[in-house]
């Protein structure tokens, strides 16, 4: 019999985040942003002040607001007015896009997939996760796009670390194929430490809502919350299957993934919203070109 290599021993995701220098600071100007629309006491002008301080930022804003992902009549020529138009939630998220998109550049996960695949993947999910909102008429929907987009950052901490053990964790989920031990398992199995753990450290670190921290660290397990933390873990853990399933981006992370009754608890998802939502990701993804970079 094959002697098995041993599991590598536990990593401290805060430890690991600490050290990866190149991602674990948010643009300046990003954790501004956040941080202001994360205060209750904000206006729109303060928000207005900070984003025009950054005439390429101003730009990608405003080529997202009046792409087909939003669908306004005419163009709108100034953030002022994005801002009235879209809300302060809506603007703070395509300047996360625009950031986060800046750093899922180049590096190759393994054969057939790079960064800028697993970006589309969290873009997809982004989109799924919003329209599965808007489905249910939750009043969450901007909230859970941005907590789709951030949901897998912990892969970039991996991919800094230990590129060729993710490698290995990704070859061994294509020959899998949807069998045997998950994606998270492999991962604490190669390097101590899943993207889960990774993703809520890298998260907290960047000053994300409280909401999004947790579905970057349980998208794969949302039964293992609270219920009070629940739904919006649920929505992107109920997104995050789709786009796997329909092959958008990396789709290695949930191939063993179900939509399983337990995890989904307390979420009223209809079987025809899914299947409407995996109907229109196609056109929701194309839609939304322009936050892909």
């Amino acid at each position: 019999m094959p002697v098995l290599a041993a599991a590598a021993r536990p990593v401290d995701p805060h430890e690991a985040v600490r050290k990866v220098t190149t991602i674990a600071t948010l643009p300046e100007v990003t954790a501004k942003i956040i941080a202001t629309v994360e205060d209750p006491k904000s206006s729109a002008q303060a928000l207005h002040k900070i984003v025009s301080h950054d005439p390429a930022l101003v730009t990608r804003i405003l080529k997202v607001v009046n792409s087909a992902f939003y669908g306004l009549p005419g163009q709108i020529g100034s953030i002022e007015r994005a801002i009235v138009l879209l809300g302060l939630n809506a603007v703070k998220n395509i300047a996360v896009a625009a950031s986060l998109g800046q750093l899922f550049r180049g590096a190759k996960l393994c054969e057939g997939f790079t960064a800028r695949d697993l970006w589309r993947h969290c873009v997809a999910v982004g989109l799924a996760s919003r329209d599965l909102a808007k489905q249910m008429k939750l009043p969450m929907a901007d909230e859970a796009f941005l907590a789709g987009m951030i949901h897998d950052v912990g892969i970039l901490v991996s991919l800094q670390l230990w590129p060729e053990q993710l490698r290995g964790v990704c070859e061994r989920a294509k020959l899998a194929n949807g069998g045997g031990a998950s994606f998270c398992e492999m991962e604490r199995d190669a390097v101590g430490v899943d993207h889960q753990q990774l993703g809520q450290a890298l998260s907290e670190l960047w000053k994300f809502p409280r909401s999004c921290q947790l579905v970057a660290g349980h998208h794969h397990a949302p039964a293992a919350l609270g219920d009070q933390s629940r739904v919006l873990v649920s929505l992107v853990y109920a997104a995050d299957t789709i786009c796997c399933q329909s092959k958008h981006g990396l789709n290695l992370t949930a191939l063993t993934q179900k939509l399983d009754a337990a995890e989904l608890e307390g979420l009223k998802l209809e079987k025809a919203m899914i299947e409407r939502t995996t109907a229109n990701l196609d056109g929701l993804v194309e839609a939304a070109a322009t936050l892909l970079g």
